[in-house]
């Protein structure tokens, strides 16, 4: 192409617009307006760029930043969401470790009862249907989840299903002042009822008013009929109160729960009952008390101190004045 002034003045109309390109599209930013228009501006300014690089060398760089922008900010914007979304997914680390260690509870107590569970998350906890103590979890009959039917944690015994929806179930816990649940004493086999008294302890009758029970005692579910609403062998909690004889004929004991009802997150459904009775192979083994360290002292034998031995003799000690006598 000729050196005329046609010539002069289209190289500068192509800078100008190249410029003009390349501040709007970085101050667009991944919103850039000339991002669908890339491509084609490339397209077009491609031939130009290859036949002045000889003699504007940096304006064919800047044209081709214009062509190249795109990739990267492309690029960008892929990684900034790939890591947006790997975020959403992990949460905070602090609480997917806590839901990690719930979760192993809870399958290591299924798996010592035998119980078939279904895993569910908490989604909401306050009143609802008159009950003042319940969670709505979700999962429901479309999950195969029913009413009346158990639910644990990894700590033990939570509730029962009392409302069933197609994907979300009301649990009554078994601190509500309504939830009644039988109950077996490990070891001696005594029988009882546990009531829920909300974030006291629960209170339990024990149908042996003679029945010998101690503060750390263990009780778990006695089971229900047909298994439904409770399996036997959960368990509920540790005696931490013994009420005192009365002469009635039954005994009240307040039993302290495993679980800790304000801050429930994952729990578990069962959806099938043992075969057999677990008893108390689902409690926890028992903590063996920490020995207190005992300091014994060893007096040395006689003659390797023979002030202490002069001093025992009632004899006088080197140095020292004789009793009753002055010394000046």
């Amino acid at each position: 192409m000729r050196d005329t002034r046609e010539s002069r003045l289209l190289l500068v109309l192509l800078i100008v617009i190249a410029f003009a390109l390349i501040t709007v599209d970085i101050r667009g930013g991944e919103d850039s307006p000339i991002d669908g228009a890339r491509k084609a501006a490339a397209t077009v300014l491609g031939p130009v760029e290859s036949g002045v690089a000889g003699a504007v060398d940096p304006i064919g760089n800047a044209v081709g930043a214009v062509r190249d922008s795109g990739s990267r900010h492309d690029r960008i914007a892929a990684l900034e969401r790939e890591n947006a979304a790997l975020k959403t997914r992990l949460g905070s680390d602090a609480r997917n470790q806590s839901r990690v260690r719930q979760l192993d509870a809870m399958l290591k107590k299924a798996g010592a009862g035998q119980y078939g569970i279904r895993g569910a998350e908490v989604v909401a906890i306050g009143p609802a249907q008159g009950f003042s103590w319940t969670i709505t979890i979700d999962a429901g009959s479309k999950d195969g989840v029913a009413r009346d039917m158990t639910v644990i944690n990894g700590d033990g015994l939570v509730g029962r299903i009392t409302t069933v929806g197609p994907h979300t179930a009301t649990v009554l816990l078994a601190s509500d002042p309504d939830f009644t649940v039988g109950t077996r004493m490990e070891g001696s086999d005594e029988l009882g009822f546990a009531t829920g008294q909300g974030d006291r302890p629960l209170a339990v009758q024990l149908l042996n008013g003679k029945s010998k029970v101690k503060k750390g005692d263990r009780m778990v579910t006695f089971g229900s009929h047909a298994d439904r609403p409770f399996v036997p062998g959960v368990p509920i909690g540790e005696v931490v109160r013994v009420d005192p004889l009365g002469g009635d004929l039954t005994r009240t004991v307040h039993l302290k729960p495993y679980v800790g009802f304000t801050k429930l997150d994952i729990v578990g459904i069962v959806v099938q009952a043992p075969r057999e009775d677990p008893r108390d192979t689902v409690l926890p083994p028992k903590s063996k008390p920490v020995p207190t360290p005992t300091v014994t002292v060893t007096a040395p034998p006689p003659g390797e101190n023979p002030e202490r031995d002069a001093e025992e003799a009632g004899a006088p000690v080197a140095g020292q004045p004789e009793p009753g006598t002055d010394q000046e």
